[in-house]
């Protein structure tokens, strides 16, 4: 069950591997179904793990250890039936900038770092926060990486002779303008023939993956005519054959300083991508995954993988996809992607070397194509302004200045701006004693009483709004009763309003009963000082019984009177 919840209503372990379920009732068509999708997926991952690889200014084979370590981990321990996790497209900024400030060193220390962040992220049950972020940040954020990775492939898909290619957006355009003249005609032919393949093998077949089709035919074109494009092998040298022994960098109190905005970075990347894929999944098998189990896994991934020579890794919304469609369904189809990509590199992955870049840049243009969700982006222009603008913001902070900022700055602008839409559906109205109670006894027991009603939750954004309407409460009568039973929460400010209110209004002799309040506020008012300003005698439940205090409080007064 999602979250770890049981369903007898005890709490479920913190971390439950999907594959111990799986396993259970196993068949052998099962197998069946989870090896062909594993094979396939793993054939999928191929060029997609080498691009994603070359894109984030590593080497290639660290995007197949990333992809081989990783993608078994989270698919062994992970929460979800059918995740398939490696290199994305959504960590390409992130880990190009880190490489480009603090080296491949660097990364590996933040990457390790990231995969405890992940865990503990895990552990607190912080899996179910992901419902939090708005949508309009996601599509910000995820439109604006699938801009910078193509941003990043206008290189390779020209064949432009030029050193590395900045990380900021605006500083590769003017690099681009800058070498425009050296445009290599047969790279540009190469990239124009596996686009074409890319997209329109698809409507050939579903079988054999397009990424697959491209590369291998752009790689015979380029080696059968001897083209002059640039290629794996003639600017990265040689791919290993094989995975690196487990290496653990040295951590200093300095670089750990240093990294841990890195780190978080790509820490809360990858744990919304992730769950992001395992939503998704859900949604195409009926399932519901553990997000908690999830995001541990995930963590333990991103700290194994760069102890191999990998980067950090995510759950993979288009390869889960693909393993879906092919028949995947529990954890077991992950695995063998993973030993699929291991056999690739361990027998075949030399031949790496001669795939041409041009073919790379084509096939992470079309990624970059899908994840910017362009119709998506469209249909949320017609949203209302506020959305728009947080929308607007993420994508332009993404672009122009930094992923993480850009988060940041979206998740603060939304909840402002959703601070602002609930306080003005804040209101404090009057209320009629004759519309709430029978009108004749109204006009005598009930003579002296006042009642107002407060609408929407009262907390510090409504703050203002609430503190207006209650200074223009002129009651001179002797008792004022207070209907919150439309008010679902209260915090710190609002009850400070209260007590205010209730203060003031006892200094001018009048008797303040707060009727109807539900769980939340009741509870936060009788752990407060301000219990004591209103007296537990006059917390009400219904309106009938505020309205008995408020006769009696009344009678006292008149008695009074009288008595002087």
């Amino acid at each position: 069950m999602t979250d770890g919840a049981a369903a007898d209503g005890v709490a479920a372990p913190r971390f439950r591997p999907e594959l111990l379920t799986a396993l259970r009732g196993y068949t052998r068509a099962q197998f069946v179904a989870d090896l062909t999708a594993g094979v396939i997926v793993g054939i999928v991952a191929l060029p997609l793990a080498i691009a994603f690889a070359i894109a984030s200014g590593v080497t290639p084979d660290r995007g197949l250890y990333t992809a081989i370590v990783a993608g078994f981990l989270i698919s062994a321990l992970g929460g979800s039936r059918v995740q398939i996790g490696g290199p994305t497209g959504a960590f390409v900024v992130i880990v190009y900038a880190i490489v480009q400030k603090y080296g491949v060193d660097g990364l590996t220390v933040a990457t390790i770092m990231a995969g405890v962040l992940l865990m503990v992220f895990g552990f607190l049950r912080l899996g179910s926060t992901i419902r939090f972020i708005p949508f309009p940040v996601i599509t910000g954020f995820t439109s604006g990486i699938a801009l910078i990775i193509f941003s990043g492939e206008i290189k390779d898909l020209l064949g432009l002779r030029m050193g590395a290619v900045p990380a900021h957006f605006l500083e590769k355009l003017i690099a681009y303008g800058g070498h425009l003249g050296s445009i290599n005609p047969w790279a540009v032919a190469v990239s124009a023939g596996s686009l074409a393949i890319l997209i329109v093998w698809p409507r050939i077949s579903h079988r054999i993956p397009g990424p697959l089709v491209a590369l291998l035919a752009a790689t015979a074109a380029v080696q059968m005519f001897h083209l002059p494009v640039e290629t794996i092998g003639s600017r990265f040298g040689a791919i290993p054959t094989g995975i690196p022994r487990p290496h653990i960098p040295a951590i200093t109190i300095a670089a750990f300083a240093e990294l841990a905005q890195p780190a978080l970075a790509i820490a809360l990347l990858g744990a919304i991508e992730s769950l992001l894929s395992a939503v998704v999944a859900d949604g195409m098998i009926g399932a519901q995954h553990d997000s908690n189990t999830e995001l541990i896994a995930q963590g333990i991934a991103n700290l194994a993988s760069p102890l191999f020579g990998g980067i950090p890794a995510t759950g993979a919304i288009a390869r889960t996809a693909t393993n879906v469609k092919n028949g995947g369904r529990t954890p077991v189809a992950g695995m063998v992607h993973a030993a699929t990509l291991l056999a690739i590199t361990l027998f075949v992955g030399r031949w790496a070397a001669l795939i041409p870049m041009a073919c790379l840049g084509a096939i992470l243009t079309i990624v970059s194509y899908h994840m910017s969700e362009w119709r998506t982006f469209r249909d949320e222009l017609r949203s209302p302004r506020s959305d728009v603008a947080v929308l607007l913001a993420t994508f332009g902070l993404t672009v122009l200045i930094d992923l993480v900022f850009a988060i940041e700055v979206g998740m603060v602008m939304a909840a402002f701006l959703f601070m602002r839409r609930m306080a003005g559906t804040a209101a404090v109205n009057a209320v009629p004693v004759e519309a709430v109670i029978d009108t004749e006894v109204a006009s005598g027991a009930h003579r002296g009483i006042e009642i107002y009603e407060i609408n929407g939750p009262l907390f510090f954004g409504a703050a203002a709004s609430f503190h207006d309407a209650l200074s223009r409460v002129a009651n001179r009568q002797p008792v004022m009763i207070l209907r919150m039973g439309r008010v679902p929460a209260i915090d710190a400010t609002g009850l400070r309003r209260l007590a205010d209110l209730v203060r003031r209004l006892r200094r001018e002799g009048t008797l303040v009963v707060l009727c109807g309040l539900h769980t939340q506020p009741r509870e936060a008012l009788s752990r407060s000082a301000v219990l004591d300003e209103v007296g537990p005698e006059n917390l009400a439940p219904s309106l009938d019984i505020a309205l008995a205090i408020a006769r009696e409080r009344v009678e006292e007064v008149r008695l009074t009177i009288g008595g002087s």
